[in-house]
């Protein structure tokens, strides 16, 4: 997979309904969220509760997209509600060909700096792979 394989599979997953969106997996793929400890094994399994998630509004911004072969990082901010704060997370994707086998979802709160490394670090925008930010509404 190259890099405008794995962007284009990644937005393709998150500007399509259901059973559309997951036409991007395998019929096997494993869906994961290691904070929950969630684990949703097969297309058919994690496609029906994607279908009928709540959310009204959500939003996403892919900010930076790095990796090879196989295997594919995306960092990205996600919304649940129209003009609401951002969480950050990180989708880690390994392909079977041109299909997605294996997704890896980490969303977390942002949080201010730690007062004991100020000294050391500064404070700077999220960077972005060159032709990103991509903002996207899911569908």
């Amino acid at each position: 997979m190259d890099y405008e394989g794995a962007k284009a599979k990644l937005l393709w997953n998150w500007t399509h309904p259901e059973p559309e969106a997951s036409e991007v997996y395998t019929d096997d793929a494993l869906v994961e969220f290691p904070q929950s400890g969630e684990r949703f094994r097969g297309k058919e399994n994690f496609s029906v509760w994607r279908g009928a998630y709540p959310a009204e509004f959500i939003e996403f911004e892919l900010r930076s997209l790095r990796g090879e072969g196989d295997t594919w990082v995306g960092e990205l901010q996600i919304r649940y509600e129209e003009g609401g704060d951002p969480l950050p997370g990180v989708v880690i994707l390994h392909f079977r060909g041109d299909l997605i086998d294996r997704e890896t979802i980490y969303a977390a709160e942002a949080f201010p700096p730690a007062a004991d490394r100020a000294q050391y670090a500064e404070q700077s925008p999220l960077d972005s792979t060159p032709g990103l930010p991509v903002r996207v509404r899911a569908a």
